[in-house]
């Protein structure tokens, strides 16, 4: 990631908020759903934008809905992920002629969307640690590890 300037990070931060609105409002494809911009890497010269998203609401192979937040790993349906970003690839143009109109800047960055997995590696994360929490619970139950407080 390029480090931005104090100019360079606001663009960045603007056209995020912006871009959220549009995927909302105004992207017509079937194949968005619910997608959150996670972030934007922006060029040096503001000419080229990573935009990186997480699908928040998913399919799995049953054919159910899930939420992000609560499914496991296997229940994501990268088929469906990668329609997400393909579509939003084929709306950048859309999408960067409607931030001219809402930005105040020369020239809008060219979009590129990207999968952000950062949320789900850290969901699976968390779930290995609660596993060896219980794990620790299991094998010593002397220990209160519920009120457990690790001093300086």
């Amino acid at each position: 990631m390029v480090e931005l300037s104090s100019r360079g990070q606001r663009v960045a931060d603007q056209i995020q908020r912006e871009l959220a609105t549009l995927i909302q409002l105004e992207v017509r494809d079937p194949r968005v759903g619910m997608v959150s911009i996670t972030g934007i890497d922006l060029s040096r010269d503001l000419a080229h934008a990573k935009v990186f998203v997480t699908v928040l609401d998913t399919v799995t192979n049953s054919g159910a809905i899930t939420n992000l937040a609560t499914a496991e790993e296997d229940d994501l349906d990268l088929l469906q992920v990668r329609d997400n970003v393909e579509a939003l690839n084929k709306a950048a143009g859309f999408l960067r002629s409607q931030l001219s109109k809402r930005l105040a800047l020369r020239a809008v960055p060219k979009l590129r969307f990207f999968y952000d997995a950062s949320i789900e590696n850290g969901q699976r994360l968390s779930g290995l640690i609660d596993d060896a929490l219980n794990a620790d619970k299991d094998q010593r139950p002397e220990l209160d590890f519920d009120n457990l407080r690790i001093e300086d």
